[in-house]
């Protein structure tokens, strides 16, 4: 038995919602960190020979103490989480996977589509632990199809949903953005769809096997792309930082490598522009009288943006344009984030301390609701940190047996490093 590692009670919506985590990378870990910064309590299940690949995108160079620990990549998916290691490949796994579905509301994966069957932990399997579970399944492709059976990551994800067609500069081809952005995307539905199930399951007493195909979940982030060629016969162009029908840019500033964006819509909105850059005439200039001249004559209105720009950091640009209610904004990189005063105005970055990975701060939940005190209570678990705890508190395995577990390799605290390292 281990001290109950639980934070105290609070009134976080989803404290008494437990959820057996067994996804891996990000699409699926992002879906269980929303859930768990609002109060459920999520175990992570990890094993020596299957463990997360993102421990080893540490980029600390293989001889550092304990590097599985210290990867950033992992660390910030997994905050608020529990973690245990259950070797599933073994039938004491499987025994002890089943075990905790049957004290969790909600059991996740987002492994390829024909592996959890595999491991005989499929939706039919866990309803019979657990009469009304809830199975949140984020297969790529989805559970049926001809193209089932095929593995993708959250790069494909953005290449098959056709987001890349769209996201590139004119004449320069596809452009993928600088993150798998399938990913949080597919966790961000999946998280409300567990919601959506549990909400069922309060009302009916029944369970859901709830399936997110990832590609599916993408998909529906540019439908209106969809629906234009359908309607119009035309496909899209690549705008690079253009809008179809706004005035917009990334203009430099004067300060090297300083860049400032700029959109405006409405007529009264470039009338607002215009004023702001001290340029008032340009708004009955024919050359921009309405939306489509604009469109029309945009590199020139741009070089006029430039010239203004050019003389103000993107700061002062932002800020002279947002006085005058102009959508403008400062291109940000990494190490203004964390300076900018708007967010350390709001509390947004937390600071969290972990025994092997040092402290750092994070962003902290960004689901904010009146009363709540959402923060990140947990650091993300080490591997195996909870073992005990999930195995002696919560399952009421004995010492003895816990210590033949690990010996046996049903468990582990430390990974097999010849893998993914």
């Amino acid at each position: 038995m281990s001290a109950d590692l639980r934070p105290p009670p609070s009134r976080l919506p989803l404290e008494g919602i437990r959820v057996l985590d067994l996804t891996m990378v990000w699409a699926g870990p992002s879906g269980t960190r929303l859930l768990a910064d609002m109060g459920a309590e999520v175990i992570k299940v990890e094993s020596a020979r299957s463990w997360d690949m993102l421990r080893s995108l540490h980029f600390l160079g293989g001889h550092t103490e304990r590097w599985w620990n210290k990867s950033a990549y992992f660390n910030h998916n997994n905050r608020n989480k529990y973690g245990c290691t259950i070797d599933l490949q073994t039938e004491r796994g499987r025994e002890l996977a089943l075990q905790l579905a049957a004290i969790s509301d909600v059991v996740f994966e987002n492994y390829r589509a024909d592996v959890i069957g595999k491991l005989g932990l499929d939706y039919d399997r866990l309803r019979e632990a657990k009469p009304d579970i809830i199975l949140v399944s984020m297969p790529s492709h989805g559970k049926s199809g001809p193209e089932s059976h095929h593995v993708a990551y959250g790069t494909n994800v953005e290449q098959l949903s056709g987001l890349a067609s769209l996201s590139g500069y004119p004449g320069m081809g596809p452009h993928k953005s600088a993150i798998a952005y399938g990913d949080p995307n597919a966790g961000a539905i999946a998280a409300a769809s567990a919601l959506a199930a549990i909400r069922h399951r309060d009302r009916t007493g029944e369970g859901q096997h709830v399936e997110v195909a990832q590609w599916e979940a993408l998909m529906g982030n540019i439908g209106e792309f969809i629906l234009a060629y359908q309607m119009s016969g035309e496909p899209s162009e690549s705008l690079g930082n253009r809008h179809i029908s706004r005035v917009q840019g990334v203009y430099a500033c004067a300060t090297d490598d300083e860049w400032v964006a700029i959109s405006v819509g409405s007529d009264a909105e470039f009338v607002s522009l215009c004023d702001g850059i001290g340029r008032p005439e340009l708004a009955r200039d024919p050359r921009f009288a309405d939306v489509v001249s604009r469109r029309r004559n945009h590199d020139e209105f741009d070089a006029i943006v430039a010239a203004w720009t050019k003389k103000r950091t993107q700061h002062e640009a932002s800020r002279e344009l947002q006085a005058r209610d102009v959508s403008a904004a400062p291109v940000l990189r990494i190490q203004s984030l964390l300076t900018d005063e708007h967010f350390r105005a709001r509390g947004f970055w937390e600071e969290v301390t972990h025994a092997d990975a040092s402290t750092w701060e994070m962003e902290g939940p960004v689901w904010r609701m009146s009363g709540d005190d959402a923060h990140v209570r947990i650091p993300p678990p080490m591997f195996g940190e909870h073992n005990n705890w999930v195995f002696g508190d919560l399952l009421g395995i004995s010492d003895a047996e816990i210590a033949d577990l690990e010996s046996s390799g049903v468990t582990a605290t430390v990974p097999n490093v010849e893998l993914h390292s």
